[in-house]
C-alpha cells in the first residue's frame, strides 16, 4: 500500500539525510565498529546540517519544529543504511523532550544550543546492574546538601556512555517515598566523581558506544533538578516512555524492510538445483508472509506517528507498536538469515550483521513482557 505519511519537506530533509550518511557515515562505520564508538566530529557535522534539536526553540540554535516526521526520516535513513552506531535517535528522539519541555530559562540557554549544534550529547541513565525495566528499584540516590545534591550509585548499559557530556540521571531524592522519591538530575561532564567504566562488548550494534557510569560524591547544583520541584521524576519518565518506544519501532520496521528487500534481491540472483531459489514455493511463501506482516507493521507505525504529533498517543499504543514491531523484526531477520543460507552467517552480507544488532530491540526501552504487562493492565480487569 502507498505510503502517505509524509510532506514534501520531509522528501527534501531525507535527501539530505542520505547524502549525509552516504559521504559521512557510510564510508567509515566499519571502523567504528572495530573501534567500538563513534567520533565526535561526526555529530558536529550532523548539527551543522540540522538534523539535532527539531522542537528545540530557534532563539536556541533548532528548528522551533514539534514534527516527530523529521526524527522518523532520521532514524529510517540511519537504519537503511546499518549505521547502527550512531545514537543519534537517543539525543532526538529520547532526550529532546527532557531538555526542551522540564527545563527552565536559565537550563535551556546553557544545554540547548550544543544539544542542537551536536557539541554536547546527551544521555539518559536509568537502568542500574539491579533495576532494568523496573525503574522504582533503582539505588542511586542524592542527597541535598545546601545548594547541591550528593549523588551516589551506579548505572549500565547506558547509549552515549562515553561520548556524552550531559546525562539525565534517575535518582532517588527520598528513598522512603516510592515513586514520589524519585527525581531527575543533569550530570555533566568534569563534575567530580563522575566516571565511565569500560565500553561494554556488546554481541552487536559494535559502533555505539554503550557504558558504565559511575557517581561517587557526585556534587550537582540544585540548579540542574529537571522540573519544578523534586519528587516528579518517576511521573516525567513515564510522560516521555511512549516517544521512546516509538523510536524504537521506527528503527524496527525499518530495519525489517531494508533486510526483506535486500533478501528478495538475494533470492532473485542466487541459484540452486539449476534455477533461482526465489521460484521454490517455500522460499515465496516465507517472503509473502513476511512482507504482509511488515506492510501491516509500517501502517499501524505510520498512525502512531501521526498521533504523537497530534498528541493522542496513549502509553498503551506505543506499548502496542514496540513489541509487536521489533518482535517482527527479530523474525523477518531470522527468516531471512535462513533463506541466505551459509552465506547469511558471513558478516560480509548485511543480513548477518542486522542479525547481531537486532536482538537487543526486543529487550531495551521496556521488554516485550514489561509491553504486555502495560497493555494488559489497560483492560481494567
Amino acid at each position: 500500500m502507498r505510503r502517505d505519511l509524509f510532506d514534501e519537506e520531509h522528501d527534501l530533509f531525507r535527501e539530505t539525510v542520505r547524502e549525509f550518511m552516504a559521504r559521512e557515515v557510510v564510508p567509515h562505520h566499519a571502523q567504528w565498529e572495530k573501534d567500538g564508538i563513534v567520533p565526535r566530529e561526526v555529530w558536529k557535522k550532523a548539527g551543522e546540517l540540522g538534523m539535532f534539536g527539531f522542537s528545540v526553540p530557534e532563539e536556541y540554535g533548532g528548528s522551533g519544529i514539534s514534527d516527530f516526521r523529521y526524527n522518523t526520516v532520521i532514524v529510517e535513513e540511519i537504519i537503511r543504511v546499518g549505521a547502527t552506531g550512531l545514537g543519534f535517535g537517543l539525543h532526538n528522539d529520547i532526550m529532546a523532550p527532557y531538555l526542551v519541555d522540564l527545563t527552565n530559562d536559565e537550563q535551556k540557554q546553557r544545554w540547548l544550543p550544543g544539544f542542537a549544534s551536536g557539541e554536547l550529547i546527551t544521555a539518559i541513565g536509568m537502568t542500574e546492574p539491579g533495576a532494568g525495566s523496573d525503574l522504582q528499584g533503582i539505588r542511586t540516590t542524592a542527597v541535598r546538601e545546601g545548594d547541591h545534591y550528593v549523588v551516589n550509585g551506579q548505572k549500565t548499559f547506558i547509549t552515549n556512555g562515553i561520548n556524552s557530556d550531559l546525562v539525565v540521571v534517575v535518582v532517588k531524592t527520598d528513598p522512603s517515598a516510592g515513586a514520589r522519591g524519585t527525581s531527575l538530575v543533569m550530570v555533566e561532564r568534569g563534575m567530580e566523581g563522575f566516571t565511565r567504566g569500560r565500553n561494554l562488548e556488546k554481541v552487536g550494534m559494535h559502533a555505539q558506544d554503550t557504558a558504565e557510569l559511575f557517581f561517587e560524591n557526585v556534587r550537582v547544583p540544585v540548579a540542574n533538578l529537571l522540573g519544578d520541584e523534586e519528587g516528579q521524576g518517576f511521573f516525567q519518565l513515564m510522560n516521555n516512555l511512549p516517544q521512546e518506544r516509538l523510536s524504537i519501532a521506527v528503527a524496527a520496521v525499518a530495519a525489517a524492510e531494508t533486510v526483506l528487500e535486500e533478501t528478495i534481491e538475494y533470492c532473485r540472483n542466487r541459484t540452486a538445483f539449476g534455477r533461482n531459489i526465489g521460484k521454490f514455493q517455500n522460499t515465496r511463501f516465507v517472503l509473502a508472509e513476511l512482507a504482509t506482516e511488515v506492510d501491516i507493521a509500517r501502517h499501524y507505525l505510520d498512525k502512531c506517528v501521526r498521533a504523537l504529533n497530534a498528541g493522542e498517543l496513549t502509553a498503551v499504543d506505543a506499548a502496542k507498536a514496540k513489541w509487536w514491531t521489533t518482535e517482527l523484526q527479530n523474525k523477518v531477520v531470522d527468516r531471512c538469515v535462513q533463506l541466505h543460507g551459509g552465506y547469511g552467517y558471513m558478516l560480509e552480507y548485511p543480513v548477518a550483521k542486522a542479525w547481531l544488532d537486532s536482538r537487543v530491540q526486543t529487550i531495551y526501552g521496556g521488554t516485550t513482557e514489561i509491553m504486555k504487562e502495560i497493555i494488559g493492565r489497560s483492560f481494567d480487569f
